[in-house]
């Protein structure tokens, strides 16, 4: 099987698994190589959703299965699982021309699906903290113009206003300079994961949690619970009371009913489903919900 029957049939099986709706992302699927970000051969699969069950492949066929890959085993690094990561750049709509944060680039697999969803007339800046990921993200896509690939810590730098911003990484709360970059109608996800004081990643909670997403309405934020979650931390965006107060959301079982984000503080109420200092997922519709995008003063590093 060739590299290019093999993405064909991978496309398929991808978009069946994820429910995929947007063609361009089924097309990148197909045209992308996805050989091309991950290092040479042997390859590390895992064929979830077990996580011992690992081999070593350098039949290219394998690779075009719904499997992570590994980038660097020894800090459990991968590519991703490409049926739930596509699943969620699929529920960002992405429309031709449009600008997009991706935030955890890694190598730069799922950013340059991103790109060819976006166009040539689009706009895609890839955040890696990870100076050799994001050395290697680079040149992977360099003959990509509309990506801008950058070693930087996503919680501070400022990109100016996007469309969409996907945040590959897991927070304890929304960075408020994430907010503040949403254009009108723009959307955030984002997972919020446990990370308790001492965490290792893979050993216990640590990295479990939710992927949400928040949208910038006519008044305040919509919101709503996309499914539950597990991966690498985002490293400028933990917090000890704000892992208390996912604990919390956990244990109630109520994520579901997430219908609205605020921002500012408030005294907990009933419709306060995840409720932390300064931000709080409700299950309020948007409507009922004070207009909270007032935004932080705005910083930019390099």
């Amino acid at each position: 099987m060739d590299s290019s029957e093999a993405r064909r049939r991978y496309a398929t099986q991808v978009r069946l698994r994820a429910g995929l709706r947007s063609k361009r992302l089924i097309e990148a699927l197909e045209t992308v190589a996805r050989e091309d970000f991950l290092g040479p051969p042997p390859w590390q699969i895992t064929r979830l959703p077990n996580l011992w069950n690992q081999e070593l492949t350098s039949d290219l066929a394998q690779i075009y299965d719904d499997v992570v890959v590994a980038l660097d085993p020894a800090r459990h690094l991968n590519n991703g699982l490409p049926s739930a990561l596509t699943g969620l750049i699929d529920s960002l709509e992405l429309k031709e021309g449009q600008t997009v944060l991706h935030a955890g680039t890694g190598t730069g697999y799922y950013t340059a699906l991103i790109a060819h969803c976006v166009g040539e007339t689009g706009r895609v800046v890839g955040l890696e903290l990870d100076p050799q990921l994001a050395t290697r993200a680079r040149e992977n896509l360099k003959q990509l113009p509309q990506v801008e690939i950058l070693c930087a810590d996503a919680t501070t730098y400022d990109a100016g206003q996007v469309d969409a911003i996907l945040v590959n990484a897991g927070a304890s709360l929304p960075c408020p300079l994430w907010l503040d970059s949403l254009k009108p109608l723009g959307t955030l996800i984002l997972p919020l994961v446990r990370w308790p004081k001492g965490s290792v990643f893979g050993f216990g909670i640590a990295g479990f949690g939710a992927m949400f997403r928040i949208d910038a309405a006519e008044h305040g934020f919509a919101a709503r619970f996309l499914s539950y979650f597990a991966v690498f931390p985002c490293v400028g965006a933990l917090d000890e009371e704000a892992d208390r107060a996912l604990a919390r959301a956990f244990e109630g079982g109520r994520l579901q009913e997430i219908r609205s984000f605020r921002r500012g503080a408030h005294e907990a109420d009933s419709s306060c489903l995840l409720h932390g200092r300064g931000y709080c997922f409700s299950s309020a519709d948007t409507k009922s919900e004070p207009d909270r995008r007032k935004r932080s003063p705005r910083r930019r590093e390099a």
